[in-house]
């Protein structure tokens, strides 16, 4: 899935050493726009991480995957991108996806109902 927001937060990098070496990850909040904007945490790991990009303010352009787990009876859903970059990077002529809206649980507005009308056309 891709997204597109304002980069308003950034957490601090965390660090640690695992059974498979050591390793890193970065956590940043996006504002998605909208009529109502929501804010998205986003985890980027290990040489996903570019600094050079993770400034406040940044138009940024986030390729992720939802993945969630069950530990000790509750679900926890982790947000982690696979690819960051400028949202001004080669993309002014690119629109973004069509489905990026429906991504965040977009619903558009209800049409208005054509008006009752009391005449019936029927022949019966």
């Amino acid at each position: 899935m891709d997204i597109k927001g304002k980069l308003i937060q950034k957490l601090p990098l965390q660090t640690g050493e695992g059974k498979n070496g050591p390793w890193k990850k970065q956590e940043i909040v996006l504002e998605i726009p909208g009529q109502y904007p929501k804010k998205l945490m986003i985890s980027i790991w290990g040489d996903k991480i570019n600094e050079a990009l993770l400034n406040i303010g940044n138009e940024l352009n986030v390729s992720f995957d939802l993945e969630s787990r069950e530990y000790n009876g509750r679900w926890y859903t982790d947000v982690k991108a696979w690819k960051v970059e400028s949202a001004g990077a080669g993309t002014a002529s690119t629109p973004p996806p069509a489905s990026s809206n429906n991504d965040m649980g977009y619903v558009p507005p209800m049409q208005a109902a054509p008006p009752m009308v009391d005449e019936d056309d029927l022949p019966f």
